[in-house]
């Protein structure tokens, strides 16, 4: 199906369009800022158009995949093009489309200086995201997995903010020395299967089927659960997260937030659980340790800022630990857990972020103590916050705490007292939040602030959209759940490798 590469070309090809409209006049003047801006948005548009196609346009039982695209690249190293999608792929691109409206409608005019190459950036990033969720040739895995890094990182190094280019050099070098780990367990899975069977092949359904040794199988497998591990963030990889959060631009920290971080989180299950399941269940104890010691320690860590971006980025820490316990407790229901937090999250954090943000460009500030009664002066801006703080917390009825719930009964189901532990995260969750609320909503106005106007109508419309999907994860989450499981290996085989 070409659509498949459309989609992953679509937004390169508006980027560079932006770019050129971006520098349509020698002096950059709000016309051409303005000329990017929308070119970005019609990209944006265009690409949710070709993937609503995709999603309806779909013959149910036609094959295992809902799309499917193959052609050639380097035969000679049996490199393909080799593209498709499944509902788990599916829902985290749809989950990258619906952030990036928020950072186009209400993000990207705060750039005033190289507006072009900033949406460019901006929209390779994406492409990358969208190739690397459906890339099943593991060489192109890999290419995208780097194609994305590049970008973020000129979105922080130029347009962060004070401190941006210690932040992004602390990005690069963790997800670019954790991008080497992977490329090496690629290659040894490679060469394992060469030596098996004498096929040279980077095709990930012909991998799965490669005989390997207990002991080999868990030394690749550790190998990519590293390098997603650094992208998740696990604790104690994640420092690059804070400091990248904060310095970044706000339309960056919602691309980090909202949905580089969940690339950790498929990779997970794309290539730890689903290549190696035996491998993954004797590490499942480690990995869903990790988790629980990275929900309390980002949740505490979370209560002891000032700095509102970098309290959600530590709750971040936090709720990917839920992510993590979910993905490796070996049940169904754990990974429906996983699947439903990482989407949540994604929309709840992201819109914090975009009102983060906003307010950092009012007040010209992000610490909470010179923060206080946006009340009373910002009304909408302040109820958006609070129904996201909330949603983030973890309130039953709306996505988070549905993800959670789900991840907390199955780990139960493995181990009671680790579940227990995982639970107690959820009391100084309440605490940051609520402490958040108070602080920069409810508490009396700081003497000489002056916030400036509210979100206008239309802005608070694309919030109220967002908040919409959030309601409906939490209140009715079951289409959501059976849909975007992903294709067991053995469907995608045939039934024949037995795996599960």
């Amino acid at each position: 199906m070409i659509a498949l590469p459309a989609l992953v070309l679509l937004p390169l090809l508006g980027g560079g369009v932006a770019w050129v409209a971006g520098r349509i006049r020698p002096v950059p003047t709000p016309a051409s800022r303005d000329a990017a801006w929308w070119v970005a948005l019609v990209t944006l548009g265009m690409e949710t158009l070709l993937l609503a196609l995709i999603t309806f346009g779909h013959q149910p039982h036609a094959e295992p995949w809902l799309a499917h695209f193959s052609m050639p690249w380097i035969p000679a190293m049996g490199i393909a093009i080799r593209l498709d999608m499944d509902g788990l792929s599916l829902s985290l691109i749809w989950l990258s489309l619906v952030l990036c409206f928020p950072c186009v409608f209400l993000s990207t005019r705060q750039v005033t200086v190289n507006a072009g190459a900033f949406h460019f950036l901006f929209l390779a990033t994406l492409a990358g995201i969208i190739g690397t969720f459906l890339a099943t040739d593991l060489f192109l895995f890999f290419f995208f997995w780097e194609l994305m890094l590049v970008p973020m990182f000129v979105l922080i190094a130029a347009w962060g903010h004070e401190d941006r280019q210690r932040a992004a050099m602390t990005f690069f070098m963790f997800t670019q020395g954790s991008g080497l780990i992977m490329l090496v367990s690629i290659l040894g899975l490679v060469m394992a299967h060469y030596r098996a069977t004498g096929v040279l092949t980077f095709d990930y359904v012909t991998l799965s089927r490669t005989p390997l040794s207990p002991a080999l199988s868990m030394l690749i497998m550790v190998g990519f659960f590293v390098a997603f591990a650094v992208k998740l963030p696990v604790v104690p990889v994640h420092v690059w997260l804070p400091a990248a959060h904060t310095q970044a631009p706000t339309a960056a920290s919602v691309l980090l937030a909202g949905i580089l971080l969940k690339t950790g989180g498929y990779g997970m299950i794309r290539f730890d659980v689903m290549l190696f399941p035996d491998a993954a269940s004797r590490f499942a104890p480690v990995a869903m340790g990790l988790g629980v010691v990275g929900i309390l320690y980002g949740a505490w860590l979370s209560c002891a800022q000032d700095d509102v971006k970098r309290l959600i980025a530590y709750s971040s820490v936090s709720h990917m630990g839920f992510v993590l316990t979910g993905i490796f407790c070996g049940s169904r229901m754990g990974m429906q857990g996983a699947i439903m937090q990482m989407m949540a999250h994604g929309l709840s954090t992201a819109a914090l972020f975009v009102i983060a943000g906003t307010i950092q460009d009012r007040l010209h500030t992000r610490d909470m103590r010179r923060i206080g009664g946006l009340w009373a002066a910002m009304p909408r801006l302040s109820s958006a916050g609070v129904f996201f703080a909330v949603a983030a917390l973890g309130m039953p009825g709306l996505g988070n705490f549905t993800g959670e719930f789900l991840v907390l009964l199955a780990t139960w189901h493995v181990s009671p007292p680790l579940a227990t532990v995982a639970a107690a995260g959820l009391v100084p969750a309440a605490m940051y939040a609520l402490r958040m609320v108070n602080r920069i909503f409810l508490a009396a106005p700081r003497a000489g602030q002056s916030p400036g106007p509210d979100f206008p109508p239309r802005q608070m419309a694309v919030l109220a959209c967002v908040m919409a999907l959030v309601a409906v994860l939490g209140l009715y989450p079951q289409p959501f759940m059976a849909f975007s499981l992903p294709l067991p290996v053995a469907a995608m085989t045939g039934g024949k490798d037995g795996a599960p």
